[in-house]
Order: structure tokens, then C-alpha cells, then sequence
């Protein structure tokens, strides 16, 4: 009699925990496609490698991105659906780089569809009326003489429908519309709009106040 009990309350214990793996399994997997759910539709985080957009954004900052404003992408599709608005200008954009799909930029949206950009003498003019250009930062007083390089005379061009002309706001040491061209709409990730973490790699030190800050 013993002997049965003991089988039994060992079966249970076993039952028990099978039980405990599954649970274990189940919370698991919920939370990886709960992330995948967030990563592909809803936020996504991004480091800034380079100084193109500086003052802004800071080589070694940390952001997310707001994948939902401008549509959610279906995947393995260039489909968009339940856009909330249409990319303005000034926004911060994280988009596939057309040049190399495999690599993802940020620049700041400067022309619409339809818009006619052009720069001269480092000054940004859509369709015919000089911006308001609050962000853009100059590191080199050097103006290079149209035809010679488009960094400081370019265009006029007309943006495409379904595009955006992208530059980023250091301008002088930006690789951006002016040199590869458009982005499609459709290969615009999302929108940047907070910095999570920042680290001085030059210092070895995080930069706090940077912490928590928008970005506009």
C-alpha cells in the first residue's frame, strides 16, 4: 500500500512539473512575440553611429523611434496601413538608406512631394522662399561653388511623389538628399521622439541630462 502511495505522490511531482516547464515555456514565448509585436509596429530603438545630425543628435545616442505615426508596415510588404498623419516637415526620420537597404540613417525631412528644393549658399529654399532652419549647424564657413560639390549650392530639384528630401543638420557633415537622392515614403521606418540613454565613448561616461530628453 506504501508503495502505491509513493508511485502516485512521485507521478504527481512529475505532473507538477511538467506543469511548471509549460507555464515557463508559455510566459516565455509570450514575451518574445509580445516584443517582436512592439519591435515591428509600435517603438524601436536606435543608436546614432556618426555626426550627421549633430547639435541634435550625438554620436553614441540612444532613441526610439515611433513606428505607428506614418502607418504600420505590413511585413515582407511596402504596404502601410492606419497612418496617423503623413511625414512633416522638421521631423527627425529613421528610414532605410536607398544606397544600401542593409543600413538604416536618420536625417530631418526638409521636402514634400511635390516641393521644390534648393540650396544656395548653404541656405535651404522650398519652392522658392527661404525655411526657417533652426536646427541646421555649419562647421565649415567654406562655401564650395555650385557644379564643384551639392553641399552648399544644389537643385533646384522636385521631390517625387510618395518621397521626402532629407538632410541632415550638421549640415556640412552630412551625406544626405543632396548627394544619393529621395526616400520613398515607403522605406521610412519611423519617426525619433526620445532619447533613452547617451554615452561619451570619448569620456567613458554617460551623459545624464541627455537622458529623457524629445527630439524635435
Amino acid at each position: 500500500m506504501a508503495k502505491k502511495e509513493d508511485k502516485e505522490k512521485n507521478m504527481g511531482k512529475t505532473v507538477q512539473g511538467k506543469s511548471q516547464v509549460r507555464e515557463w515555456v508559455e510566459s516565455i514565448a509570450i514575451a518574445l512575440i509580445l516584443a517582436l509585436f512592439v519591435r515591428t509596429f509600435v517603438v524601436q530603438a536606435f543608436k546614432i553611429p556618426s555626426g550627421s545630425m549633430e547639435p541634435t543628435l550625438l554620436i553614441g545616442d540612444h532613441l526610439l523611434v515611433n513606428k505607428f505615426l506614418y502607418g504600420t508596415k505590413i511585413p515582407f510588404t511596402e504596404i502601410k496601413v492606419l497612418p496617423i498623419r503623413e511625414p512633416e516637415r522638421g521631423d527627425v526620420v529613421v528610414f532605410v538608406y536607398p544606397v544600401d537597404p542593409s543600413k538604416d540613417f536618420i536625417k530631418r525631412a526638409i521636402g514634400l512631394p511635390g516641393d521644390k528644393v534648393e540650396v544656395r549658399n548653404k541656405k535651404v529654399y522650398v519652392n522658392d522662399t527661404a525655411i526657417p532652419d533652426p536646427y541646421a549647424h555649419f562647421a565649415d564657413d567654406m562655401i564650395l561653388l555650385r557644379g564643384n560639390d551639392p553641399r552648399d549650392n544644389f537643385g533646384p530639384v522636385t521631390v517625387p511623389p510618395d518621397s521626402l528630401f532629407v538632410m541632415g543638420d550638421n549640415r556640412d557633415r552630412s551625406y544626405d538628399s543632396r548627394f544619393w537622392g529621395f526616400v520613398r515614403k515607403s522605406e521610412i521606418k519611423g519617426k525619433a521622439f526620445i532619447l533613452y540613454w547617451s554615452w561619451d565613448s570619448n569620456r567613458f561616461l554617460p551623459r545624464l541630462l541627455r537622458i529623457g530628453n524629445l527630439i524635435y
